[in-house]
Formats: C-alpha cells, structure tokens, sequence
C-alpha cells in the first residue's frame, strides 16, 4: 500500500495477499498528492498506471522507479508544471494484477428466450467458467475500472458474465435451431463463444484466454420432451415407450437408498472441482503478445513495437474500428468518430428491452433485433 509521511505519499507499492484482486487503487479514496522523487514500486505480474482528472496517463512495469519528470512525461505534459521538481503531483495510482485469473464463473442470472424450431419460444440458463489476463494496463483503467468504478474481481467478473451471456443469446440463435441437437455441440459452441468475446474483451485490455461451457439448462417440461424424444428413436411406436416406462418406473420403485450408493456419489463429486481445475491448466496459458499493428511478436514489458515502432501502449481505443488513440485523441484517425463516443444499449422492437450494443437476438423475448 502507499505510506505517507504526513503530507505526501512518498513510497507506492501493493502486496496482493488474497491473490483474487484485480485492481487496486492508491490512495482508496479521493486524489493523493504525490511527492515527486517518490518510490514506486511494481513487483513482478504487476502494473501501476497514473489516473488524473479521469484518464490514464503513464504505465510502469516491474521493477523499482523513482517518479520524476523523465519518467511520467505523458502526465508531465499535461499537467505543464511549472514547479521544478519537489511540488507534490495529485493523482491516483491504479495496480493492475497482470497474472492469469482461471475458474472465473459465468451464468444467466434469468433464463434467456430462445425461440426452438420445435417447441417454440422457451428460456434457457447456461453457466460455465473462463480464465483472463489483462494485456493492456492502461487501457482497462480508462474504459472499465476508472469510468465505472470497478475494482475488484467479482464486480469485473459480474459485468463481463453480462457480455458472456448476450454473445452466448447470439450464438445460440444463429447456429442452434432446436436444443434437440445440443448434445455434442458443447465443445463447438464453446469455441464460437471465445472467438466472439476475444473481441469485446480487448476493448477492455483483457485477453480471454479460455471458456467453457458446464451446462445448458432448458426448463423441466423441455427436458421432459427431450428424454421422450430420445427414447422415441430407439422405440418405433407409443406402445413400447409406454411399457418401458411403465418398467422403469417399476424398477424405480424397487430400488433402495445404500450406503455404497451414497458413497459413489459422495467421490463423484469430490472429483469434478479436480477435472475441471486440470482443464484450466491445460486450456488457460497465457497467450503469446503481440503489435496490433504488424501481428509481429513482441515482449510483454515492451512499450513500442521493435518492427514497425508502434505505441503498445494502449491509453484508449476507437469503440467503433477498435483503432488505437493517442491520450489526446478527439477524434478517431482511421473512421472519424469521436473519440469518446461509444454504441449505446439496442433495444428490442418487439419488447423494447436494452440489449449490449451489437447484440443480434434479445435476452429477454429472443427475437431478432436487427
């Protein structure tokens, strides 16, 4: 944390002891004032970026700095100080935790509407998990943490399950016409899913590095349907379905609660925390960086580009082309829009209910937005 001797805070630096903390903010509250010759220090799978007045300014990598002038000259040019080198900066400093965060969860919190080629409209829930990585710093502070007032993982990890599960809506209708033909589709759906929200996810500087999906659940007379129609295509009439039924109910009734019964389920499902958690080990690697200009490698410490000297540096990002901008940018370089000016929420023209902006079917009454 920051220690203050007094007045100014002259040493800046942050232990994340619990280890599930995305972000932390220096001072907590309001604006410190900053000494200049402070000592900032940033442990390894760390990131300090400097916020003033609502944006990001400067980001600094592991190691120990020492604040002056040469080394904050985005912020310095800003602020056009005038006062030599001791007059305290007011600002904040925001830590940002660079390592993988696995086994994050995701889930409708209401079931979504999807309109089945065969049983019509019904809802239904999914959940899964999925592991980040932030990749640009400065840029999550500017478009996520500093503009919505988010710090820790689980107010992060509820606002990305919302853009999980609308792309999720999406997906569902365009490739899936009854959930009939679900089993077997998880693995697919799943790799559709990523392709989509890799994405959204750089918007915000963060890298999804992997998600699955653990179930797709449609309400209890829908599974009903379900099981009566599997057992339709091995039985070619009503007549044998109703007496296997009957016989399965039977043995159903004959059938008594063992205590080796209750053990096996007991290891089962001890067991499923350990595969899933071995999945993520092998799924969730941090993937390799790379200039959004060139596509060519480059070190994750690196701040330009060694093949074509483009800024990684990523302070803020065009909402409409994705280009890149500089901390001044008023207008986006490549399609013109403003730098500030982000989609609004879709809403539905059947039930007029807000959707994420480029959302193609509607949570809550699945038909087509546009």
């Amino acid at each position: 944390m920051g220690t203050d001797n007094l007045i100014f805070l002259e040493v800046l630096e942050w232990f994340d002891e619990t280890g599930r903390e995305l972000v932390h903010r220096i001072p907590e509250k309001g604006s410190g004032e900053i000494k200049y010759g402070a000592q900032l220090t940033v442990r390894e799978s760390q990131s300090a970026v400097f916020f003033y007045q609502g944006r990001a300014y400067d980001a600094f990598g592991p190691g120990r700095h020492t604040l002056t002038t040469l080394n904050i000259p985005v912020l310095t040019k800003v602020l056009s100080l005038p006062w030599g080198m001791t007059s305290p900066l007011r600002a904040e400093v925001y830590f940002v935790n660079m390592k993988l965060f696995p086994n994050l969860k995701w889930g409708t919190r209401d079931p979504v509407a999807f309109r089945d080629s065969e049983l019509g409209l019904i809802r239904l829930r999914a959940h899964g998990v999925y592991s980040i990585q932030v990749l640009q710093p400065a840029l999550l502070v500017n478009r996520l943490v500093g503009t919505q007032g988010m710090y820790g993982t689980p107010e992060i990890e509820d606002y990305l399950s919302q853009a999980i599960v609308s792309r999720f809506n999406d997906l569902m209708g365009e490739t899936i016409d009854t959930v009939f033909k679900l089993p077997g589709r998880y693995e697919e759906l799943s790799a559709g899913l990523v392709k989509r929200l890799q994405e959204d996810f750089s918007h915000f500087g963060l890298g999804l590095q992997a998600l699955y999906i653990n179930s797709i659940t449609p309400p209890a007379e829908v599974q009903k349907a379900i099981d009566d129609k599997s057992r339709l295509a091995v039985f070619d009439d009503v007549n044998k379905l109703l007496k296997v039924k009957a016989a399965m109910a039977l043995e159903k009734a004959a059938e008594m609660k063992t205590e080796a019964g209750a053990a096996l389920g007991m290891g089962l499902g001890l067991m499923m925390p350990a595969f899933y958690a071995e999945s993520m080990r092998q799924g969730g690697q941090a993937a390799a960086m790379t200039c959004p200009e060139c596509q060519g490698p480059v070190t994750a410490d690196a701040k330009f580009c060694p093949n074509c000297g483009h800024q990684l540096v990523v302070f803020n990002r065009c909402p409409r082309c994705g280009k890149n901008l500089t901390p001044h940018a008023k207008f986006c370089s490549r399609c013109g829009s403003p730098a500030g000016e982000a989609p609004g929420p879709r809403t539905c023209p059947q039930c007029k209910a807000e959707n994420l902006p480029d959302s193609v079917y509607c949570n809550h009454c699945g038909n087509k937005i546009g």
